[in-house]
């Protein structure tokens, strides 16, 4: 059980620094839909997805995400491919950052 234990603990910091290592990417945001889960945003490059820039929806990992935004804000985010689709992991809003 301790090792089972030890190996959970270890997964989850390795997942915390891979989403910790994903490069951000400024947006503004076009729409939020807290019920889908889901955000519009106009984004620049999103590097680690050989994405260019553009207008798109995202899935978002935690519907919370969505609480710190509204539609006009200036962003800071981080995305990945997860289970198919392009999902926001980490958001953090224009003055959160001044």
């Amino acid at each position: 059980m301790k090792r089972f234990t030890i190996l959970i603990a270890a997964l989850l910091t390795s997942a915390a620094f891979a989403h910790a290592a994903l490069p951000t990417t400024e947006a503004e945001v076009r729409k939020v839909d807290k019920d889908a889960g889901k955000i519009t945003l106009k984004h620049g490059e999103i590097k680690n997805l050989d994405m260019p820039p553009m207008s798109m929806v995202f899935q978002v990992q935690d519907k919370a995400l969505l609480d710190k935004v509204k539609a006009g804000d200036k962003i800071s985010f981080t995305a990945d491919k997860i289970n198919g689709a392009y999902t926001v992991l980490t958001i953090v809003p224009e003055s959160a950052g001044k």
